[in-house]
């Protein structure tokens, strides 16, 4: 996610994002009365919010999809008994912070197809982690387009059960990140904080 996504400009947004999270994880559509009334907004505008232009919608114009999704991806997010989906790897050692519940993860290698499993604690982080050489792959910064988060930011970011699984991909995107999962995990915590910590105010208009 871009610098600017996560600056003063986009507090209402982040707001948005961090209130859809937290209520998709219950495991049912949210709509947009809900949302606002959650999110202690008169009108809720997602636009102009972090990934806003990427949000999955239901025939009935209800939120399935910000981050974490109804729908199917390779990412697999079990939370309080609801199984979800996450867009990218790096969302699944985001969103338990952002929820406040210990999540169990499941996605599969593309270069090998191993499984790989992990649980994610608010509070003590990765534990679980199988096989314990996987690693985590996050898209450098330059390469990520605010209009398209989803296409330049999310899809890219996978898991693989070793750094040498990883090799390829590298190739493919120089400038980005190969990390062990549990180092992953603290470094992407302040992203978490700021998604988490709630404004004093909400400005609309």
């Amino acid at each position: 996610m871009t610098p600017d996504l996560l600056g003063p400009d986009h507090q209402t947004g982040r707001q948005l994002m961090r209130t859809a999270v937290r209520l998709l994880a219950h495991g049912a559509p949210v709509t947009m009365t809900e949302l606002a009334t959650a999110a202690g907004v008169d009108v809720a505008d997602p636009s102009n919010a972090p990934a806003g232009t990427d949000i999955e919608y239901d025939d009935e114009h209800r939120i399935v999809g910000w981050g974490l999704t109804l729908n199917r991806t390779p990412h697999r997010f079990i939370v309080d008994g609801h199984e979800l989906y996450t867009w990218c790897a790096a969302d699944t050692l985001l969103f338990p912070a952002i929820i406040g519940s210990r999540a169990q993860i499941e996605s599969r290698c593309p270069t090998t197809d191993t499984v790989i499993r992990l649980t994610i604690d608010p509070r003590g982080g990765v534990t679980d982690l199988s096989p314990a050489t996987a690693v985590i792959s996050i898209p450098a910064a330059e390469v990520l387009d605010d209009t398209r988060v989803r296409a330049s930011c999310c899809n890219p970011g996978r898991f693989f059960a070793t750094a040498e699984a990883a090799e390829d991909w590298l190739a493919k995107y120089p400038n980005g990140t190969v990390l062990p999962v549990a180092d992953a995990y603290p470094q992407l915590q302040p992203i978490s904080v700021i998604f988490t910590v709630r404004p004093a105010r909400i400005e609309t208009s």
